[in-house]
């Protein structure tokens, strides 16, 4: 499964961990979760792995014309002091989309050429 990182935004696979990928008719579902990795900034022995945020479905580029949807749970960590919850800064997600920031910076430039407009 090494192959599937030259489809999926780069570095993703650095954070996450394929669970399972699914090919329906028409798309592909590639399910991920966030690796039990602290961010860097933070010290391990202060925080504790306390389960996901809900799923998020964004969609990449296609693959073969089918449309890539990638359903990726984020992870969490409490610090044990206090309970503060923190997780990773995570920039793949074009804000204000349901699309990755590669597809999104895409789109708005194919549309600048095409006069079409996407978001």
């Amino acid at each position: 499964m090494d192959f599937i990182k030259h489809f999926l935004p780069q570095g993703l696979l650095d954070i996450f961990d394929i669970l399972s990928m699914e090919e329906q008719p028409n798309s592909f579902s590639i399910h991920l979760t966030e690796k039990n990795q602290l961010p860097q900034a933070y010290n391990s022995a202060e925080y504790e792995s306390k389960g996901f945020y809900k799923t998020k479905r964004i969609q990449d580029f296609p693959i073969r014309g089918k449309a890539v949807y990638l359903h990726i749970k984020r992870r969490m960590w409490r610090r044990k002091d206090n309970g503060k919850i923190i997780h990773r800064d995570f920039t793949i997600i074009a804000q204000g989309t349901k699309l990755t920031r590669e597809l999104a910076d895409f789109l708005k430039y194919t549309s600048q050429y095409t006069g079409r407009h996407y978001k």
